[in-house]
């Protein structure tokens, strides 16, 4: 069954969860990029909250933390990532969230990036209307990474 899925202001008792996302060894080959340690993590997390140029929200399903979603502004583009945790993966949390989420935001274009073998959120960029725009070597986090990304973009 599908959960309910919901957007809100991210809490700081949000952050223990996101930290836990963002190690899960899973997660961070799915996604091709590197977990923060608790430093690093919450010194990022106090810059994306303090900058009002950034959206960010918790994704809610069922009541609980299933994970984040944001957008901000990166060399001339409107940027859009999320995060959801693995105990979510394959239930809908993620297409629903973003659906919400480019409901909200409308500055267009959005482009998200993701790495080729990341099928799942292929899926999910594809349901909410996101076009593959083109593929490009990952420049972060490392730029000899190799790591090979699909820029998807919503132009409407």
């Amino acid at each position: 069954m599908t959960p309910a899925v919901r957007l809100r202001s991210v809490e700081d008792r949000d952050l223990d969860v996101f930290f836990d996302h963002q190690a899960d060894p899973q997660a961070i080959e799915m996604a091709a990029f590197p977990a923060r340690d608790k430093d690093q993590f919450a010194a990022h997390w106090a810059k994306v909250r303090a900058d009002d140029t950034k959206i960010v929200r918790t994704i809610v399903a069922d009541g609980m933390v299933a994970g984040n979603i944001g957008s901000w502004q990166e060399n001339g583009q409107q940027l859009l990532g999320y995060w959801v945790g693995r105990e979510y993966w394959g239930r809908g949390v993620a297409t629903q969230a973003l659906a919400l989420f480019v409901d909200e935001v409308s500055i267009r274009p959005l482009y998200a990036h993701v790495a080729v073998h990341n099928v799942g959120s292929i899926r999910v960029l594809d349901k909410c209307g996101f076009r593959r725009d083109r593929v490009q070597e990952a420049k972060a986090p490392a730029p000899d990474d190799g790591i090979e990304e699909f820029i998807f973009v919503l132009n409407a």
